[in-house]
């Protein structure tokens, strides 16, 4: 039997639906992430900018996985928008539910990046040593977009590696609880603005206007030392106590 192709299985007149959702998705995203990062952390704002920018993440990671299997050659960002989905949903429930337990979400997450490592495992290292990739993929594989593959790969061991952890140890808290939800959502953040500014941004660009790849990478990599910034003071200072004692 032959299989029909996704282009038959969904229909073409939602696919400029689904990138409109997916763009808006990310656009709102982007705006509430930053809020999000910059708020007293705790606080009322960075609640609720938290839970929009969760919420508008699972609306563009979402409609991404549509196009990645309706559009031809698209599938490793199917893969890529699941992680974000899988990174903010763990974030969330990381912070949702008490310390020191296990849900069962967390079991379901530590099973779809165990998923997830094994194709961009594979990617990552038929690129590392000149074979075929099995992965087709409508962009080359070559230069920025080939690093991209292996940290995305480094990321996802890092985040299997933590979860397996975690289910071991039968739950995480205090600072490594508030660590593993800061650095997942910056993670996720991170990607939307490499999403936007250096995927997104160059289609919108009148014709003949150029900007620089290195500056396209900026806001990506703002976002990651925010992650560092953030990471380092949860976990080699007394910020989280002090936090936590003001509560």
């Amino acid at each position: 039997m032959i299989l029909p192709s996704t282009h038959s299985i969904f229909p073409a007149a939602l696919t400029p639906l689904a990138i409109g959702l997916h763009v808006t998705g990310g656009t709102v995203g982007l705006l509430a992430g930053t809020v999000a990062v910059l708020a007293p952390k705790g606080e009322r704002l960075h609640r609720i900018a938290g839970t929009v920018f969760f919420a508008s993440m699972l609306v563009m990671a979402g409609f991404a996985d549509y196009l990645g299997l309706v559009l031809p050659d698209q599938l490793p960002n199917f893969f890529i928008g699941t992680f974000a989905i899988y990174l903010v949903a763990t974030a969330w429930i990381t912070v949702r539910h008490e310390e020191g337990t296990i849900a069962f979400a967390d079991k379901v997450a530590c099973v779809a990046i165990l998923c997830l490592c094994l194709p961009f495992t594979m990617l990552s290292f038929e690129l590392a040593t000149g074979l075929k990739p099995l992965l087709r993929s409508a962009m080359p594989l070559e230069g920025p977009v080939r690093i991209a593959i292996f940290v995305f790969t480094f990321f996802m061991v890092l985040a299997a590696s933590g979860d397996v952890r975690m289910l071991w140890a039968g739950g995480i808290s205090g600072a490594r609880r508030i660590g593993r939800h800061l650095w997942r959502m910056c993670l996720g953040l991170s990607m939307a603005a490499g999403s936007a500014f250096t995927n997104g941004l160059p289609r919108l660009l009148p014709h003949g206007v150029h900007v620089p790849l290195s500056l396209l990478f900026i806001p990506q990599l703002a976002v990651l030392a925010l992650l560092v910034f953030w990471a380092a003071r949860v976990r080699f200072t007394g910020w989280y106590t002090r936090v936590s004692l003001a509560s």
